[in-house]
C-alpha cells in the first residue's frame, strides 16, 4: 500500500484540519456511487480511507510514521464494518460530507439537529487614534437578533409549549432507503415539518412569530486593548445572534478603524512626527516644547542640525499587542525655508552668503540684467 501521507496528496507536517479537508475531497472523487463499476476507484477509495483513520488518530500516526504499516495492523484495509457503524473516524467525516451526519446503513445516528446557532455578526468600531495607543472601551450599535423576553425563547404563546414533531418524532431527521453497490444505504434529511428541529409550534408566540427571537437594536461596550490598529479584529463570544427557538448564540467580530492623528502616524509600533524648525534655529540650535500623547516633552535641536534628522524618545510609541514594552517616538527635523523675505531681511542673509564665499542669483541683480539682454 502506498504511503498514507501520499495518498491524501499532503505534507508529513499536515494538521487535523488539513487532513480532513484532503480526505473528504478524495473521498467526494472516488465514492463507489460516484464511479459505478469502477473497482479502481473503489479499491483506491478504500485506501484512502485507511489512511485517513490511522493519521486522524494521533496514536496511530505516532506508530505509524515510526513503524509504517507494521505498527499500525500490518497491511490490512480498514474496517469497515465498524467504521460504517461508527466504531471508526474515517468515515464519519465522509457521511457528513455526503449525508448531513449519521450512518447511511443506519446504526447510532446523531439524534436530533436541534434548533440551529445563531449567525456571526460583524461590525465597524471607529476608535480615535489616543484609543487605538492607549486602550479604551468603546461602544458599538447593530441590529441582532435577541431572545424573545414574552415567551422565553421557546417560540410557543399564550402558555403552551413546543411539542414533537410526528413526522420525525422528535429526531429532527427522516431516512429514506436505496440500493447502492455496497448494499442498503439509508441517508439521512431534515424533517421537513419541523425543519429539522424536533418540535412543532401548535400556537406561536405573537410576538416574536414562534421564532423566539426578535430584531432589534442593541449596544455593546467593547474593550479595545492598546495597541490595536486599523484593521485589527476583536471576537465577542456569545455577542452575536441567538439562534431560532433556543438555539445557541453567534459570535460577534468587531473590525477596528482608527482615526488619523493631526500630528502623529504610526509605522509598526513607532510613532512618528515632523518637527518644523527655520533656518537660523537649524544652524544656532535651540529648544522646542513637543506636545506628546504622553505630555509635552522638550526636544533640543543642537547647532548645525541638518534637515530630516530624527531625535528618538524611547519607549514612548505604541504598546506592543503580542509582546511587552512599547515602541518609540521619532522625531524628524523639517527645516522651514521662507518664501517672503523683508528687505532687511534678504540684506543680512546676502551679508551671510558674502561672510562665506557663497555666491548668490538675486532677481534683479547682475544674472538678471545679463539675462534681459539676450532677450
Amino acid at each position: 500500500m502506498a504511503d498514507y501521507y501520499e495518498l491524501l496528496g499532503v505534507p508529513r507536517t499536515a494538521n487535523t484540519d488539513e487532513l480532513k479537508k484532503a480526505y473528504r475531497r478524495l473521498a467526494r472523487e472516488l465514492h463507489p456511487d460516484a464511479n459505478p463499476g469502477d473497482s479502481a476507484a473503489e479499491d483506491k477509495f478504500k485506501q484512502v480511507a485507511r489512511a485517513y483513520e490511522v493519521l486522524s488518530d494521533p496514536e496511530q500516526r505516532a506508530r505509524y510514521d515510526r513503524f509504517g504499516e507494521q505498527g499500525v495492523g500490518g497491511n490490512g484495509g480498514p474496517n469497515m464494518g465498524d467504521m460504517f457503524n461508527g466504531g471508526g473516524g474515517g468515515l464519519g467525516d465522509l457521511f457528513d460530507a455526503f449525508f448531513g451526519g449519521g450512518s447511511p446503513f443506519g446504526g447510532g445516528g446523531r439524534g436530533p439537529a436541534g434548533p440551529p446557532r445563531g449567525q456571526d455578526l460583524e461590525v465597524v468600531a471607529d476608535v480615535a487614534f489616543e484609543q487605538a495607543v492607549f486602550g479604551a472601551t468603546v461602544p458599538v450599535t447593530l441590529r441582532t437578533a435577541l431572545r424573545c423576553d414574552d415567551c422565553g425563547g421557546s417560540g410557543a404563546g399564550g402558555g403552551t409549549k413546543p411539542v414533537t414533531c410526528s413526522e420525525c418524532n422528535g429526531r429532527g431527521q427522516v431516512q429514506r432507503v436505496r440500493q447502492s453497490m455496497l448494499g442498503q444505504m439509508v441517508t439521512s434529511s431534515a424533517c421537513p415539518k419541523c425543519s429539522g428541529l424536533g418540535q412543532v409550534i401548535v400556537t406561536p408566540c405573537p410576538t416574536c412569530s414562534g421564532e423566539g427571537r426578535v430584531v432589534t437594536e442593541k449596544t455593546y461596550q467593547v474593550d479595545v486593548p492598546a495597541g490595536v490598529d486599523t484593521g485589527s479584529t476583536l471576537r465577542l463570544t456569545g455577542r452575536g445572534a441567538v439562534g431560532p427557538r433556543g438555539g445557541g448564540t453567534g459570535d460577534l467580530y468587531v473590525h477596528i478603524r482608527v482615526a488619523a492623528h493631526d500630528r502623529y502616524h504610526r509605522e509598526d509600533n513607532d510613532l512618528v512626527t515632523e518637527l518644523p524648525v527655520s533656518v537660523a534655529q537649524a544652524s544656532l540650535g535651540a529648544k522646542f516644547l513637543l506636545p506628546t500623547l504622553d505630555g509635552d516633552e522638550e526636544i533640543l535641536v543642537p547647532a548645525g542640525t541638518q534637515p530630516g534628522r530624527e531625535f528618538i524618545l524611547r519607549g514612548r510609541g505604541v504598546p506592543r499587542l503580542q509582546g511587552r514594552g512599547r515602541g518609540d517616538l521619532r522625531v524628524k527635523v523639517q527645516v522651514q525655508v521662507p518664501t517672503k523675505l523683508t528687505d532687511f531681511e534678504a540684506e543680512l542673509l546676502r551679508k551671510l552668503a558674502e561672510a562665506r564665499g557663497e555666491e548668490l542669483h538675486v532677481e534683479g541683480g547682475l544674472f538678471a540684467r545679463i539675462k534681459s539682454a539676450f532677450q
